[in-house]
């Protein structure tokens, strides 16, 4: 395979933080109902991707202390090499995603994820999963 013209996927995994409470119990504590507490990853070059207190981190799919995601989206392929995106991460964990700058409803897990994807795919990660926030702060 030419390395110039090579491409990658890339791919959403999503965790449900509340292993289904949270469709159990929003109705009765927020007045609406809520599917899940989602937190995202990217996963791209064989491996998982994600933003969390302690800045960015990644480690083999699936293998995050959540376990197997619940869902897996595929947000389509890339030609950005792992050099490029490398340095692209090393960048943003050296300003916007510093472990110190996470903030649970602002800046989180879900708003690194919608960035990486953008950057590698031209696509963002699914509304429902970044709108969940202002839903929950509206209530």
């Amino acid at each position: 395979m030419d390395p110039h013209n090579a491409t990658f996927a890339v791919k959403l995994y999503i965790y449900d933080l509340s292993k289904g409470m949270a469709r159990q119990l929003s109705p009765i504590m927020l007045g609406k109902q809520l599917d899940g507490i989602w937190h995202t990853s990217i996963v791209v070059y064989g491996d998982e991707f994600f933003f969390g207190a302690e800045g960015i981190s990644s480690c083999p799919p699936g293998r995050t202390m959540l376990g197997s995601p619940n869902t897996v989206v595929d947000l389509g392929s890339t030609e950005v090499t792992e050099e490029i995106f490398m340095e692209y991460l090393s960048s943003l964990g050296e300003s916007s995603y510093r472990g110190d700058r996470y903030r649970l409803f602002e800046h989180n897990c879900n708003t690194f994820s919608n960035e990486v994807a953008q950057f590698l795919t031209g696509r963002k990660i699914p509304a429902y999963i970044t709108d969940l926030p202002s839903e929950v702060l509206s209530t």
